[in-house]
């Protein structure tokens, strides 16, 4: 079959490899229908950071059709469209244990840990899939797992009515986290980003303020309300600190970006203004949640979609990511 493989920083090749082959005990194999590229894809490519066994092939965000079984499977059924918990976690550890995956003491990730859904197929415990309607798209279906990212970052702000939500970086995780927020009826949310055009795309689907970084820009927007809720999907440390500059005293701040470099600032600004930071690695339970609600969102998903691609183009696709080159927040494979 035809796989995209990670050998290295920098390094992705696409190549004919063997197919995954019968499943093991309580593992089923998928034929991969729609992938999506995430920026944590790019972030590995460009870094390395978390090439933990080489080869391997790429890609956790995927939807697909369950093709067969291995033995002592329950709860799926060959034919029985999916999507996947990326999250390739142990069960045992006493945060799996307490429900929190995410915090899995041996925690890796589909694509990393495990070959990834850069494939036509793919071999994966039945435990981390989740059935889906097959009246979703394939389109929106493969946007499941970083929904699931966006609603939990949404969830750890424990937002209380409809208060002033900023959320700064509109790549895929920051327009999704809109999305969830307009599905949910907030609608004061205001979304930042260098690329305003990025912004102004997430402020049209969604019904958000589009706004630049700038403090007295935001304040304008704000008309005097307080800002205790931001949502930082950026990876950049200078919009961290920009962040922190926007919101008001008592502000919880969601970091879900994954970022270079370190945050040099001074600790009593927390103290003095009772922030709360709280990271927001993966997702929780949130994924039936996610799959519940997709349908409802279809419209505004599926105008964030940039293009689909094939397998044969996912290194270009990379590139062409990287440098902006996009019209919309996600591109697909379809495989």
């Amino acid at each position: 079959m035809k796989a995209v493989r990670l050998y290295s920083k920098g390094d992705l090749r696409v190549e004919d490899v063997a197919a995954p082959g019968m499943p093991q005990p309580r593992w089923v194999r998928v034929k991969v229908s729609m992938a999506g590229i995430c920026g944590s894809d790019l972030h590995n490519f460009k870094t390395g950071q978390w090439i933990t066994r080489s080869p391997s092939i790429a890609g956790h965000e995927f939807t697909g059709i369950i093709k067969e079984l291995g033995v002592d499977v329950e709860g799926v059924a060959i034919g029985d469209p999916v999507v996947a918990d990326s999250r390739f976690w142990c069960g045992v550890c006493q945060s799996c244990q307490n429900g929190q995956q995410q915090l899995c003491s041996t925690l890796g990730f589909i694509g990393e840990a495990r070959d990834g859904c850069f494939a036509e197929e793919i071999n994966l415990p039945a435990k981390l899939l989740h059935r889906i309607p097959p009246t979703l798209s394939p389109r929106i279906a493969a946007m499941a797992e970083p929904f699931a990212v966006a609603l939990h970052a949404v969830r750890r702000l424990r937002l209380i009515g409809d208060e002033p939500v900023l959320i700064v970086g509109c790549g895929p995780i920051g327009g999704l986290a809109a999305v969830v927020l307009a599905h949910l009826g907030h609608s004061r949310v205001i979304v930042a980003d260098l690329d305003r055009n990025r912004a102004d795309l997430v402020a049209h689907v969604t019904g958000a303020t589009s706004s630049g970084l700038e403090q007295i820009e935001i304040q304008t927007i704000l008309k005097g309300r307080t800002l205790k809720a931001a949502i930082d999907a950026t990876g950049s440390i200078k919009a961290f600190g920009a962040i922190i500059d926007c919101v008001s005293a008592g502000a919880c701040i969601a970091v879900v970006g994954i970022s270079n470099g370190t945050i040099d600032f001074d600790p009593n600004i927390l103290v003095e203004r009772e922030l709360t930071l709280v990271g927001c690695h993966a997702f929780q339970n949130e994924m039936p949640e996610a799959i519940a609600i997709m349908s409802a969102c279809a419209e505004m998903l599926e105008q964030l979609i940039d293009r689909e691609v094939t397998l044969a183009e996912v290194p270009d696709a990379y590139a062409r990511i990287a440098a902006g080159q996009v019209n919309g927040l996600k591109t697909l494979i379809r495989v």
